[in-house]
């Protein structure tokens, strides 16, 4: 039998074992189960975070030395080893000036294998900012390159400044479909009975750790856009906790009809999506939202303010409905326009769920991740 290939696989910005919840945590270790489908064998090569969020110069120069050092270590390790416990690639997701990678480039030089990237931006008016350290790294990175897979169609002009377009391939978001596929485990009116909702009035639900910044912003846009609702024909599924929490339920004072669930696993949230009519969320400097293609896969339609990568996965009228970014009367006036006719909105809910299920299914992206890569192994590194 023929061994699968090694895949060293690394996350500069938050590695998946990280204790904190996210969906950069929860990107990364879907990419390593599809990697695992896709018949590599993958070890996790390092936990080492490089990001630094405030632009501090001195860190980021203690990071990048610390970085080059576990580079170092793993050099020796794999040159120690039989040539069958060897990486035959490198691949590091989720690549910026703020989390460059200090790692992958040197041990693929070392071990003369190709270093491939998921999902990177490049911002070029950092160019003699804070961040400028991290930035040349991340375009060394990224000029060294076999492969980088755009995740997020909106990064992808900027990455093109600075490398071909031969070097990129698109691989869309994705989901394991199968947990939404089956009948919802817990019917309608036992979820309303214990969440203290009415099963008459059509149910939103947005989805979303409470964090300061872009996060605490978009919920203080979506209270904002619930009161100027002429419609009270709905209530609303809050599902998410986090340091900001005080501050969003603040948001929403006054309001009625809210329901703060808390955090919730794939094995309780499921239900609420399947449950749910309409996902809202403002989706302030969202990178794409793995929360709308999970809407979508349980037959929610979504309302989406369109920012960044979004529109790659809220399709307008054929997956959910976009809006303006950061329009509360736009999105005020869309929950009022489908909440009128809740017949419509599980008919346009079917629809969400076809076309996730038709580009957006973990299948297809085995079958991207297998034609994309395996070229790679035949010929080795490029660089």
């Amino acid at each position: 039998m023929t061994p699968h290939p090694r895949l060293a696989f690394y996350a500069p910005l938050k590695p998946p074992t990280h204790s904190n919840p996210s969906g950069d945590r929860l990107i990364a270790n879907r990419l390593m189960q599809t990697l695992r489908l896709a018949g590599f064998s993958v070890e996790l090569a390092s936990i080492f975070r490089s990001y630094d969020r405030t632009g501090d110069k001195a860190r980021q120069a203690r990071l990048k030395r610390l970085g080059e050092r576990i580079a170092d270590r793993l050099i020796r390790h794999y040159r120690r080893v039989p040539p069958d416990q060897k990486p035959n690639v490198w691949f590091t997701y989720h690549l910026y000036h703020k989390a460059p990678d200090w790692i992958g480039p040197k041990v693929s030089d070392a071990l003369s294998i190709p270093y491939i990237v998921a999902e990177a931006s490049y911002a070029a008016k950092q160019l003699n900012g804070p961040w400028s350290l991290g930035l040349a790294a991340t375009v060394e990175a990224l000029q060294r390159a076999d492969l980088i897979l755009s995740l997020n169609p909106a990064d992808r002009e900027g990455v093109m400044q600075i490398v071909s377009e031969a070097k990129m391939a698109y691989l869309a978001p994705y989901l394991d479909l199968s947990p939404f596929s089956t009948e919802p485990a817990e019917p309608r009116i036992t979820l309303a009975q214990r969440y203290s909702l009415n099963p008459e009035r059509v149910w939103l639900i947005s989805v979303a750790m409470m964090r300061p910044g872009d996060k605490a912003a978009s919920y203080r846009l979506l209270a904002q856009s619930l009161r100027r609702c002429k419609s009270t024909n709905w209530e609303l599924i809050v599902v998410g906790s986090g340091k900001a929490e005080v501050e969003v339920r603040q948001a929403f004072s006054g309001i009625e009809r809210i329901h703060f669930v808390g955090k919730q696993d794939q094995h309780t949230l499921i239900p609420l999506l399947q449950a749910a009519d309409l996902m809202v969320w403002p989706a302030v400097n969202e990178a794409f939202g793995m929360a709308f293609l999970e809407a979508q896969a349980a037959g929610s339609w979504v309302i989406a303010g369109n920012e960044g990568g979004v529109s790659s996965l809220v399709i307008a009228d054929t997956s959910g409905t976009l809006i303006p970014p950061r329009d509360p009367e736009a999105m005020a006036r869309a929950i009022d326009a489908l909440t009128a006719d809740p017949n419509h909105l599980r008919t346009l809910g079917k629809r969400a769920q076809r076309w996730c299920a038709a580009h957006h299914s973990e299948t297809q992206a085995v079958t991207t991740l297998s034609t994309l890569l395996t070229p790679l192994l035949r010929t080795g590194s490029s660089a």
